[in-house]
């Protein structure tokens, strides 16, 4: 018994190995018209075999590419495609660059953060007073997100001072909303968005049965 570990390694796996055994015959096939029709015959079992393929942008020529990687670059066939560049294919690509957008702490994210600047940037007031009340609350929603065990109020409360460089002052009397109320509100809203899709299901089950026996008694 030969097993898959003493085989030759598939180029393109999701193919499988008959398609690269059917390659591998191609190259053996020296009358040129014989050799096109049998590749296209190929091409024909690479999309039955992969026909997520027809999801791709210009999925017929990406099944050329892949083609001609399977046979090494070495068929030489009549392709509605160029060939593609091995050099390409064989270099690797450069590392992508990424914005550092510098979060100062991850379980706020920069959207609280940047809100929490354009709080600084208000007027005194009654509006300002209220918005920063509700910025403390969601630091603690945001991190209770992140750790569900439990979160010290004074951790809140110096996160705020420190993303919002001490400009933003809270009441004295200022409490944020205890562990438990957060969560088990948390909770309510999932069961209730969870008994709003099982509803949604029944209705579109029941139409679904309606329109089906509308049509049997026509």
């Amino acid at each position: 018994m030969e097993y898959n570990t003493e085989r030759e390694d598939m180029i393109i796996p999701e193919y499988g190995r008959n398609v690269q055994k059917m390659v591998e015959f191609a190259l053996t096939i020296e009358d040129r018209d014989k050799r096109n029709a049998y590749v296209n015959l190929i091409i024909t079992a690479m999309y039955n075999v992969n026909p997520e393929a027809k999801n791709i942008v210009d999925f017929k020529h990406k099944l050329w590419d892949h083609l001609h990687i399977i046979s090494d670059y070495k068929l030489d066939v009549d392709s509605p495609y160029p060939m593609p560049d091995k050099e390409e294919r064989l270099t690797p690509p450069l590392p992508l660059k990424y914005k550092n957008s510098n979060i100062k702490y991850g379980p706020y994210g920069k959207v609280l953060e940047q809100m929490i600047e354009k709080i600084i940037e208000m007027e005194e007031g009654d509006e300002k007073q209220l918005l920063i009340t509700l910025i403390a609350q969601q630091l603690k929603k945001s991190y209770l997100q992140w750790n569900r065990d439990s979160v010290d109020d004074d951790l809140i409360f110096k996160h705020f001072e420190e993303l919002s460089k001490g400009q933003l002052k809270l009441d004295q009397d200022f409490r944020l909303n205890t562990t438990r109320n957060i969560l088990n509100n948390n909770k309510k809203k999932t069961n209730i968005k969870n008994t709003k899709n099982q509803k949604n299901t029944k209705y579109s089950a029941s139409n679904n049965q309606k329109f089906s026996n509308h049509n049997n008694h026509k």
